[in-house]
């Protein structure tokens, strides 16, 4: 039976799920809670609470891996479980390791494919790049079947921002020439599920839809579809936002997406926000 072992069992992963189980295939999803297992267990997941148990028995089942756990300084998946991982490479067909299109950095806008230098200026994009080196450093040494996803901003079912608009509270944060990739959950899964059905290892893949897009017009477009007034603006520089949510803005750049059209064929579900936002809406 195929089987995947999804370490980090989240959002996306949930979603490449949804599509394999259908399928017949066995899914083992991690989780640190006991509450979120049941979740999982409700979905067609065997939940598996780790670090709590062992990771061995499910890895000697395993014939795929996916992590999507974030970096700290360093990987945590194989700051202990590594030398396992490698042990496993025998008998794994792929492995998946979810990263970030913030590796590339501020590009002031420009363009980005899998061949730009990576030259992150947040400290998240930094660990990403650090994350990203141990696994294909393991992969070079116990020959992991290693294929790396560099995903934009996500976006789907329970995260979009319908909710704020209609309650009032989104505001369109204005930076001249700010511009954001982005991406429907449902086309992370199919990328994820077309990687798996034709694996080429050492392969790094951008994970967006096809049009990169100042954030503001996406909530404008938001309130549109609802038949609400469009959110008032505020300048950057004046906006009470998060740290985190000022970081996001350090960095402008346009992803380009043509690798998973060319090699994997994928043909995206959401080509645009505009297709995206309308069908959660039309779903909602």
């Amino acid at each position: 039976m195929q089987t995947l072992l999804s370490l980090g069992h989240g959002y996306s992963a949930r979603a490449l799920a949804r599509i394999l189980i259908p399928q017949g295939w066995r899914v083992i999803g991690t989780t640190r809670s006991a509450a979120k297992a049941e979740a999982l267990r409700a979905e067609g997941v065997e939940p598996l609470v780790w670090p709590d148990a062992s990771l061995a028995p499910a890895l000697a089942q395993a014939t795929h891996l996916l992590s999507s756990i974030a970096p700290g300084n360093s990987d945590p998946v194989l700051a202990t479980e590594a030398e396992a991982i490698a042990a496993a490479a025998l008998h794994l067909e792929w492995v998946g390791y979810l990263s970030t299109v913030g590796v590339y950095g501020d590009h002031q806008g420009g363009w980005v494919d899998e061949g730009t230098p990576l030259t992150p200026s947040t400290e998240r994009g930094q660990a990403r790049v650090r994350a990203e080196a141990e696994w294909q450093a393991l992969a070079a040494r116990a020959g992991l079947p290693l294929h790396i996803f560099r995903i934009a901003g996500i976006y789907g079912p329970g995260r979009g921002p319908f909710e704020k608009v209609r309650d009032g509270t989104a505001r369109r944060i204005i930076k001249p020439g700010q511009v954001f990739s982005r991406i429907h959950v449902d086309d992370i899964a199919q990328v994820l599920a077309a990687s798996i059905a034709r694996p080429n290892p050492g392969a790094v893949y951008n994970l967006c839809d096809d049009e990169p897009a100042p954030p503001e017009d996406v909530l404008s477009h938001a309130a549109h579809l609802l038949g609400l007034p469009e959110p008032p603006a505020v300048p950057f520089d004046a906006a009470a936002m998060t740290p985190m949510a000022r970081s996001f803005y350090a960095e402008s750049k346009r992803v380009r997406n043509d690798r998973i059209k060319d090699e994997l064929g994928v043909r995206l579900r959401y080509p645009d926000y505009r297709a995206g936002l309308r069908a959660l809406l039309d779903q909602a």
